[in-house]
């Protein structure tokens, strides 16, 4: 069976009462709960990590190969923006990884505008709220039961 790490960055654990009018009123475990729903159905494992904390996020995206993690789905959240350290450590690993985002980045502040984690993926999604999350489920396990 197919493994899956959903990465959520600083401040997801928030969500739900976060500025609801930008990131919507879903939780994190509700968005949890609707991905494992969905990975179920398509015959994937699922594990769910969160931090604060980039060094935590660099040291999990490193015990991927020994996870035997097959692909990655991202929100690295404000470190979307500033963390070469997610980045390279992407790019280390040779795991494909999707990057989410709950708005459009693209239609926020100028800050928010460039990702440095979209390089080492293989797709964004953003500006689907809660559902960026399932349409990033169902674009990994199109790639995972292809191959």
């Amino acid at each position: 069976m197919p493994k899956i790490l959903v990465i959520h960055g600083p401040n997801l654990d928030l969500l739900g009462t976060r500025e609801p009018d930008i990131y919507g009123t879903t939780t994190m475990a509700e968005i949890n709960e609707m991905m494992l729903e969905k990975a179920q159905k398509e015959g994937i494992e699922i594990e769910y990590f969160q931090s604060n904390h980039e060094g935590k996020i660099v040291d999990k995206i490193g015990e991927v190969p020994s996870e035997k993690v097959d692909l990655i789905i991202i929100n690295p959240a404000a470190y979307t923006h500033t963390s070469l350290a997610i980045r390279d450590a992407i790019q280390a690993v040779s795991v494909p990884t999707i990057e989410v985002h709950l708005s459009n980045i693209y239609a926020r502040e100028e800050v928010r505008q460039q990702s440095l984690i979209a390089p080492a993926c293989i797709g964004q999604i953003s500006g689907f709220g809660a559902y960026s999350y399932i349409l990033a489920l169902l674009a990994a396990a199109n790639l995972l039961n292809r191959g």
